[in-house]
């Protein structure tokens, strides 16, 4: 009754989605945050044992080399970084508590990042855009995860320049397993779209690399690449390149221009790979057809 009632009424299908997409973009906001610092934690642990250093140097391990406490994506609570304050279910509601508390922390009165909120809306306005093109469908399903993947993926790339392989190639196989039945596209194209993703960005950096002797891009970009073409098939992947390069360009040219942002500093990619594979999954035949029909 249910899945009748979401199917046939795609209004109420969006409005749902739009609600939930709230409370995930809240969730997406932790994934955001933390997943760098679990790694890094992670990381120094490795490295320490590799090394035999002894824990009681870092604050942050006991001397029985295990964490002091745990730092996972639900413990410890969520505080106000600046002076510790818990915050209360009633504090967290996405983008209502934001407005309700003035942007300011409830205890000290540290302004409060319009990150935050933003992130909650884009995740509930994004899903719901998905959710209105697909309707209620293993389509409509699937590009809504995929969707909020791609979010966290974007803006942890932003902050570290690092694509995490934890939320990457899950998503990758998933594409895959999706189009053995033709969800996006069939699976010739959608394996062809992996493996061709992931060479082109792979044959990129080392020519880049060879003509300047710098990095240009990340493993972690081809790997994106890869994801999208395993979802969408290799004809989308030159209309994903182009946008974001594109968007790239021009954002990164306006950061030089108006904000003094050095040449050498390097800009993630991953947010403009995101963002074309989003626009890509749900106009980019449309896109395409558009552009043959214009050159004919």
């Amino acid at each position: 009754m249910i899945v009748e009632l979401l199917k046939n009424d795609l209004i109420l299908f969006a409005t749902l989605v739009l609600i939930f997409g709230l409370f995930v973009g809240s969730f997406l906001n932790v994934v955001i945050y933390r997943l760098p610092m679990m790694f890094k934690r992670e990381w120094r642990k490795d490295c320490c044992r590799y090394l035999e250093e002894n824990y009681a140097v870092n604050i942050q391990f006991k001397i029985n080399k295990e964490p002091a406490e745990p730092f996972n994506l639900s413990k410890p609570d969520s505080t106000c970084p600046n002076c510790g304050h818990k915050i209360r279910a009633w504090e967290n509601i996405p983008v209502i508590s934001y407005l309700f508390l003035q942007a300011k922390c409830s205890r000290c009165k540290t302004a409060i990042s319009f990150r935050y909120p933003f992130i909650e809306l884009l995740s509930a306005v994004m899903a719901a855009t998905c959710a209105w093109q697909f309707g209620f469908s293993v389509a409509g399903i699937s590009a809504i995860f995929l969707t909020w993947a791609l979010i966290a993926l974007a803006w942890i790339d932003y902050d570290t320049q690092y694509l995490p392989d934890q939320i990457t190639l899950p998503f990758l196989w998933l594409g895959l397993l999706l189009n053995l039945n033709g969800t996006f596209t069939d699976i010739n194209s959608a394996v062809i779209g992996a493996i061709t993703g992931y060479l082109i960005l792979w044959a990129v950096h080392h020519l880049f690399k060879l003509l300047t002797k710098k990095e240009g891009m990340g493993y972690g970009d081809f790997k994106l690449l890869s994801l999208l073409g395993a979802w969408m098939g290799w004809q989308l992947l030159p209309q994903i390149i182009i946008l974001s390069s594109l968007v790239g360009s021009i954002i990164g040219i306006s950061l030089m221009i108006f904000k003094n942002h050095q040449r050498e500093t390097p800009i993630p990619f991953g947010p403009y790979l995101a963002i074309a594979g989003w626009i890509a999954l749900l106009w980019g035949h449309d896109i395409n057809q558009t552009y043959l029909n214009w050159i004919s």
